[in-house]
């Protein structure tokens, strides 16, 4: 007998939603727990029989749509729809309705416990989702909204604080395009970069090129409007248990000038913050 892993999954998922919890009238005695299966195609706007072949396993190749919309209507959390992709045999796309982001609490003190790394969160469209408070240091005079490609592109103080500019901003646009392809849907992504391309005529012209590069360990310079010249490393991490986020971690070279123009800006950081009582995150 073939093993049918996706009707099973859809059979034991749909069992655990209540009609209740789907919206749906309780009239009269139901025979199965959970929800029928007319109900769960007729939600996922989907034939009857296109979804019980799917439980039945005559149907063995959903298209991404369809397994998004079953997500949505037996209430998957991201590792349950991790795990319907995975048995219907694809690689799961990011959600097109994504809900706001939220950095995970435990990855915000570890950030804290690196008081000498400029650390921040990217979101799946480059926001900048949370940070630890040599990088708020690191960026203090980079105040163009939460967005660190609008940041690039749209902040008055961008070129100076970017000496090399030009590659920075290239890079970043290329990042960017990998994070496009992979989810060419998305609300958030589509939003800035039609964003930039109606403000910024430089991010339409790069935008254009359809360069494509993640995200990779590099060097950077940056003039800061308190500390001056500093050049750092910056390495780029996927955060497992939010997929879609990104942590980026800089350091300067142990001995360098640089190290201690850092060191430096950490504690013109603490005592400024220290000064108008700035409370730590919590622990």
């Amino acid at each position: 007998m073939t093993e049918n892993l996706l009707g099973d999954y859809l059979r034991a998922r749909r069992g655990r939603v209540s009609p209740e919890s789907a919206g749906l009238p309780t009239v009269g005695t139901r025979r199965v727990p959970g929800l029928r299966r007319e109900e769960v195609a007729t939600m996922a706007g989907m034939s009857v029989d296109y979804y019980v072949r799917l439980e039945q396993g005559r149907e063995r190749n959903p298209s991404a749509q369809v397994l998004d919309a079953i997500t949505r209507v037996l209430r998957l959390d991201d590792d349950a729809r991790l795990h319907l992709f995975r048995v219907a045999g694809l690689s799961p796309r990011p959600d097109r309705g994504a809900a706001p982001e939220h950095v995970d609490a435990q990855l915000l003190r570890l950030m804290d416990m690196w008081p000498q790394n400029p650390a921040l969160v990217l979101g799946r469209a480059y926001d900048v989702l949370a940070g630890n408070q040599l990088a708020y240091a690191l960026f203090n005079g980079f105040r163009h909204g939460p967005n660190l490609l609008m940041k690039v592109f749209l902040d008055s103080q961008a070129r100076t604080f970017y000496p090399d500019w030009e590659r920075v901003a290239a890079n970043t646009v290329a990042g960017f395009r990998v994070l496009h392809g992979a989810a060419p849907h998305d609300p958030r992504i589509g939003e800035v970069v039609e964003t930039l391309r109606a403000q910024s005529p430089d991010f339409a012209t790069m935008w254009e090129r359809h360069d494509a590069r993640s995200k990779r360990m590099e060097s950077k310079r940056f003039h800061h409007p308190d500390v001056g010249e500093l050049t750092l490393r910056m390495d780029a991490f996927d955060v497992k248990a939010a997929p879609g986020q990104e942590l980026i971690v800089y350091h300067a070279e142990p001995g360098t000038t640089s190290a201690d123009t850092l060191r430096l800006l950490g504690t013109l950081a603490a005592t400024r913050d220290e000064a108008r009582g700035v409370p730590r995150r919590p622990a």
